[in-house]
């Protein structure tokens, strides 16, 4: 494998829902479909409104996103040539900051795509369990 795509689902604060990692050849629908199976298979009853860039557009797509949750499918797209900050895609591009700062995660060390996904899980745990440290040591 030549390289790897991370296809992340993330809620309103950045937390993660689910990862998927797959090589790097794999078109971004049938990644992000990945993603929102792996949603589906746990109970996330929760999800109403999944917003995606303009890589996972088309009807298609928003078709199997709405069979596997019943989410709606909302496409946030650029509105100039120039750079914009787009709305709610800055979200899930914070979440992928945050995983360069684990050395592990800057880079795509790991020879089996499950260690990758394991990597993930343990930086975004050690992220959350850091936060609710802090929020137990204020009150």
């Amino acid at each position: 494998m030549k390289g790897r795509k991370r296809f992340a689902l993330v809620d309103t604060l950045g937390l993660l829902i689910t990862v998927v990692v797959l090589e790097a050849s794999c078109p971004e629908r049938v990644g992000g479909a990945a993603a929102v199976l792996e949603a589906a298979k746990e109970a996330t009853q929760g999800l109403q409104v999944i917003w995606v860039d303009q890589g996972f557009s088309g009807a298609n797509f928003a078709r199997v996103v709405q069979q596997l949750t019943a989410a709606e499918v909302e496409v946030i797209c650029r509105q100039s040539d120039g750079f914009e900050v787009l709305p709610k895609r800055w979200i899930v591009e914070r979440t992928f900051a945050w995983w360069n700062y684990y050395r592990r995660l800057s880079k795509d060390y790991e020879m089996l795509v499950e260690m990758s996904e394991a990597m993930i899980y343990g930086a975004m745990i050690h992220l959350m369990v850091r936060r609710l440290g802090k929020a137990q040591t204020q009150t």
